[in-house]
Order: C-alpha cells, then sequence, then structure tokens
C-alpha cells in the first residue's frame, strides 16, 4: 500500500514537472517574449506579433511535443516488453526509419506534399520494418542481441536509402532537411488534428494489454498458464507501436532515444509492472522530448537546434552506458 501510494506520488510529481516544461516551451524561444505579452497572446489575442508567435507558432509546438512524447515513450516500453529486451525502441529497432523511409518515398516519387498522406505512408514503413525485424530476429526464437542486430542493420539499409533519395532529388532535400532530423519546429494545430486519432489509438491500445505484458514478461510458458493471450497481445502490442510511432514520425520526422531512456529509467524507479512503467512513460517522455526542444532553441540563438539532434547528443552517451553495464552482457 506504501509503495503504491509513492507510485501514485511520484505521477503526480511528474505531471507537475511536465506542465513546467509545458510553460516553459511557450515562453522560452529563440525570440525572447516578456511573460505579460506570453499571457496576452494566451487569453487576449489581438492579432499582435508577439499573440501570432504565441497562439499560431508555440502553442501549437508545446501540444505536438506532448503528444509525440507521449507516443514515443509508450511505444518504447511496449517494445520493451514484449521483446523482453531493455534495449529494444522504435528507433534502434528501425520502426521509426521505416516510417521515415516510407515518407521519403512518398514525398519523392509519388509527389505526396499532405501530412494526410505521409501518415498512411508512415504507417506502412513502420509495420513493414517491424515485421521484417521481428523476422531477422529468429520470430518466436529471436533473442535480444539478434533483434538488436537486425534493427540495427535495418535502420543503417534505411537511412542510406533516405540519404541517397535525398542526394538525387533535390526538391525533396529542400522539404526533408529538417524533417529527417526530427523537428518541431513546423508544428501548427491542423498537424496536431491529423496524427492525433491515431496517437489515441495506439496509446487505448498500450494501456490494454498491460496486464498481459506482465505475465509475459515471466515467460510465455508462464503467461499461457496465467490466462494471457500471447498472440493476441503481441498483435495489439505491435499495432499499438505501429500507430504511435508512425503517427509521431509522419507529424515531425523520426526522433530517437526517447523511447530508450525514458521507458529503461521509469522501470527502475517503478519496478516491473507494466500498469505504472505505462503511465510514468507517457508523462516523462514529453518532459524529456520538450526539455529538448527548450534547449535546442536557446543554445544556438538566433538560430535553433533541431530538437532530433538534442535527443540523439544527450541519448548516445546514455546508451553507451546501459551497453557497458555488467548484466547487460548476459542478454
Amino acid at each position: 500500500m506504501r509503495r503504491r501510494s509513492a507510485r501514485a506520488l511520484g505521477l503526480l510529481a511528474a505531471f507537475g514537472v511536465l506542465l513546467l516544461i509545458c510553460v516553459a516551451s511557450i515562453v522560452v524561444g529563440a525570440k525572447p517574449v516578456p511573460l505579460g505579452d506570453v499571457w496576452h497572446g494566451l487569453f487576449h489575442n489581438s492579432g499582435t506579433g508577439n499573440d501570432v508567435l504565441i497562439q499560431e507558432l508555440r502553442v501549437p509546438r508545446t501540444i505536438l511535443g506532448v503528444i509525440v512524447g507521449v507516443a514515443l515513450g509508450l511505444s518504447g516500453a511496449v517494445m520493451q516488453a514484449l521483446t523482453r529486451n531493455p534495449l529494444a525502441e522504435p528507433g534502434l529497432l528501425g520502426v521509426n526509419a521505416g516510417a521515415a523511409a516510407a515518407v521519403v518515398s512518398a514525398i519523392s516519387f509519388l509527389g505526396v506534399t499532405s501530412l494526410t498522406g505521409y501518415v498512411w505512408f508512415a504507417f506502412l514503413g513502420a509495420a513493414v520494418v517491424s515485421v521484417v525485424v521481428y523476422v531477422l530476429g529468429g520470430s518466436r526464437s529471436a533473442t535480444p542481441v539478434r533483434l538488436a542486430l537486425a534493427g540495427t542493420a535495418a535502420t543503417a539499409a534505411l537511412y542510406g536509402y533516405v540519404n541517397a533519395v535525398q542526394l538525387l532529388d533535390s526538391a525533396a532535400l529542400d522539404r526533408l532537411r529538417f524533417w529527417t532530423v526530427g523537428s518541431l519546429a513546423n508544428a501548427d494545430m491542423a498537424t496536431v488534428r491529423n496524427v492525433a486519432p491515431f496517437m489515441l489509438v495506439g496509446v487505448v491500445l498500450a494501456l490494454l494489454i498491460a496486464r498481459p505484458l506482465n505475465a509475459m514478461e515471466m515467460g510465455d510458458d508462464t503467461a499461457r498458464a496465467l490466462g494471457a493471450h500471447l498472440t493476441r497481445t503481441r498483435v495489439m502490442g505491435m499495432a499499438s507501436v505501429t500507430l504511435l510511432c508512425g503517427a509521431a514520425t509522419a507529424a515531425c520526422g523520426p526522433i530517437v532515444f526517447i523511447g530508450l531512456m525514458v521507458p529503461y529509467l521509469v522501470r527502475a524507479l517503478t519496478g516491473p509492472d507494466m500498469r505504472w512503467i505505462l503511465p510514468y512513460a507517457a508523462v516523462l517522455s514529453p518532459v524529456l522530448l520538450l526539455g529538448s526542444d527548450v534547449l535546442g532553441r536557446v543554445v544556438a540563438r538566433p538560430s535553433e537546434l533541431q530538437v532530433g539532434i538534442v535527443t540523439a547528443l544527450v541519448g548516445g552517451p546514455v546508451f553507451i552506458h546501459l551497453v557497458r553495464r555488467k548484466r547487460m552482457a548476459q542478454l
């Protein structure tokens, strides 16, 4: 009972941190805006330059950062549970790269320019690569190391393809140069409205399989004995990951390491219970994503560093630390 209360208080504190980061995301930017003007832009929009900046740029950017962070955190937690691999993450297992490659192909070869079109191709690419990596990793006999190697190989090949297409198509390069590194800079409310329904379905699916994922952590035989439907859980889990990663990648490009770092650290705080890991990951992942976005806006003023670059710079050392841990050698 005491442990449950501590977890609940911790989750409430995480919500408080998320609110503070959201405020910082609206207030802080490449262009300084006085607090009074921020308040005016939020609640008394009269069409001034600062009002437009707040209402049409920073608020949509913050909202998109929150929902993309939720999507990446939940998809990483679900993937780690499905594969029983603490290094599993959509970026490392090729899911983001598959979505990116599909979107680049749609833009360059099919002339797709709308986000609505991006979303469907992103879903297709994410789903195909998920299946390919799972098969290459050994399907039901897959080990964490084989899945990580298969995902790494797929990611390298797909990003090589993405770079080649951009070099051969200057128009595609112009449209994709910020998107491919992961950016919230072009966020607007239309983007939020387009991707939110898909993310909502993915979130619901992830939360629905929390209990069977707990059973699967103990092995397939034990999970069956406890009444878990393994095939249904895996299908729902991969559908959730595909929806969440596909929508997030279509909205702002591939952003790596969020889905690795946050669920891994959350597991150390909450224990292995997915009923707590998923809510914590859903709250703390936007904290990291928006915090990285705010940092990228201020370190290179008056320009800005794209959030995908910041998360990679932060996540790289963390990933190396995880790999070097003694117990990781036993995976």
